[in-house]
């Protein structure tokens, strides 16, 4: 699929509608990769595409705990790689186990481990905008299982 599908968000709840929208899109097996600086809203996005996913209790930035996994209607797993020295950390963490489960993936720093991401994914990159809580977000869908639904995601984006 070529293309990037671009909205801007001007408040945390529109980031989080918009990320909800995506989620619906989101089946097992799929990994979605948030890029951004620090406060771009990636804890954000995952809240919201974990509410779409039915999982209940709270989601936080797995900054310190690097994974954390939640049940909902889908399984989530939360990946956030900001602070690993070596990817050999994630394979260490069972990481290669965690990709393609019967869950959902966001990993949070995505473009950190691109190399270790599967190519059939989605990148979310993040970015402030003018206002405090406005956001710049590009979605870019890469592999097959993506071109099949790139329809789905351009009208996902659009009602977002």
């Amino acid at each position: 699929m070529s293309g990037v599908e671009r909205a801007l968000t001007r408040s945390t709840d529109e980031t989080l509608e918009l990320a909800g929208t995506v989620g619906e899109l989101l089946r097992a097996g799929d990994v979605v990769s948030l890029v951004g600086d620090l406060g771009a809203g990636k804890t954000v996005f995952a809240r919201g595409v974990a509410r779409a996913l039915g999982v209940t209790e709270p989601v936080v930035s797995p900054s310190f705990t690097i994974v954390r996994e939640y049940d909902g209607r889908m399984p989530l797993v939360h990946v956030d790689v900001y602070r690993l020295d070596h990817l050999q950390e994630l394979h260490d963490l069972g990481f290669d186990d965690l990709i393609g489960s019967d869950a959902v993936t966001v990993v949070e720093w995505g473009d950190r481990v691109g190399a270790l991401l599967p190519a059939d994914r989605l990148d979310v990159h993040l970015e402030p905008g003018a206002g405090d809580d406005d956001r710049s977000v590009s979605l870019e869908a890469s592999g097959v299982t993506w071109a099949r639904r790139r329809d789905e995601l351009v009208d996902a984006v659009g009602a977002g």
